[in-house]
């Protein structure tokens, strides 16, 4: 099974529930080997990306983890789309912390309005002069004519998250169809982006439904797998969840390693909240990459933070665009 994967093939959906199986006497077993795979691929550089809440709330979907959704009663700040000097200030800001990959978030089904377009394109065109980032955007279920004008404006990565199995889909959203978000992707992916798509976990999914959307994302051939971790938002229909433990995350970041071993896989929101002190495992689990900085509407860990982290395990910041 290990030769497989260092050869890049990847287990099969078989031996990924035969290793979510795996007990507290098997796990660091396991994390040898997935450390293993992510060294064979990715070295020991560790790439930090970070996010700019650039439009707020106000989201018609009806994902039941999500704070943004005007269906919920959540309180978080609500606004419209940043001027663009301020999203770029941004990206200028966190290139200077070490992050290398930087992401102009937005809520809502997707960005349609012309004007919000134009200060995208106006941000990344700002971001390709004087930031030292990746520029990257997650911004809904975009058109192809609204992908392309922001690629051409200097956008490098695009970000789209399926979120969890096309068959546990419909107990988490509603208003609109798992194909639309898998057609995004496809999107994305013809007009030769770098493409972001994984998922959240901790939403009541079972062990098959976690690998369905990892075979779903190999299947897409996507370039980069975020993983989210559930952090509980009060309001929300799962603001009572609790089904994960440390051990748990770690074994879906590792069983994600092994199914896409030469793929980017990282660990984004609900890191500090469900790893608590085992968060530096997750490099041993598989992961090459981390979010740093403050997520959407909680907050996240300083930079600083990470990168002495990535320093004291012997590793070190993936280099410079």
């Amino acid at each position: 099974m290990l030769k497989k994967c260092l050869e890049g093939a990847g287990i099969s959906p078989e031996d990924a529930l035969k290793i979510s199986a795996v007990g507290h006497d098997g796990l660091y077993g396991l994390l040898s080997a997935t450390d293993g795979v992510r060294r064979r691929f990715k070295g020991v550089e560790i790439n930090l990306c970070s996010i700019v809440n650039a439009k707020s709330g106000l989201c018609r979907e009806d994902c039941s983890f999500c704070s943004q959704s005007i269906k919920y009663s959540t309180n978080i700040p609500a606004y419209p789309m940043k001027p663009a000097a301020e999203i770029a200030s941004a990206a200028k800001e966190a290139a200077l912390k070490g992050v290398r990959e930087f992401s102009v978030v937005a809520s809502g089904t997707r960005i349609e309005k012309d004007s919000d377009i134009e200060t995208l394109s106006e941000a990344l065109s700002l971001m390709k002069q004087g930031a030292q980032v990746e520029r990257c955007a997650s911004l809904g279920m975009l058109k192809r004519d609204s992908l392309m004008k922001l690629k051409d404006a200097g956008l490098q990565s695009y970000h789209h998250n399926l979120e969890t199995s096309a068959s546990f889909f419909p107990r988490i959203c509603t208003t609109h169809k798992y194909e639309e978000d898998l057609e995004v992707v496809r999107t994305a992916k013809g007009l030769g982006l770098y493409v972001c798509s994984g998922g959240i976990f901790g939403l009541g999914e079972g062990w098959r439904d976690r690998i369905e959307l990892a075979f779903t994302l190999k299947g897409l051939d996507v370039d980069s797998i975020p993983i989210n971790f559930l952090n509980p938002r009060p309001g929300t229909p799962l603001e009572g969840a609790d089904f994960l433990t440390p051990i748990e995350c770690l074994k879906i970041i590792a069983v994600f390693r092994l199914i896409m071993p030469e793929k980017d896989i990282v660990v984004c929101g609900g890191r500090q909240v469900n790893l608590r002190d085992l968060q530096g495992l997750v490099f041993a689990a598989g992961a090459n990459g981390i979010m740093t900085g403050n997520c959407l509407t909680t907050q996240g860990r300083p930079p600083e933070e990470d990168l002495k982290m990535i320093e004291d395990l012997g590793l070190k910041p993936r280099g410079g665009v």
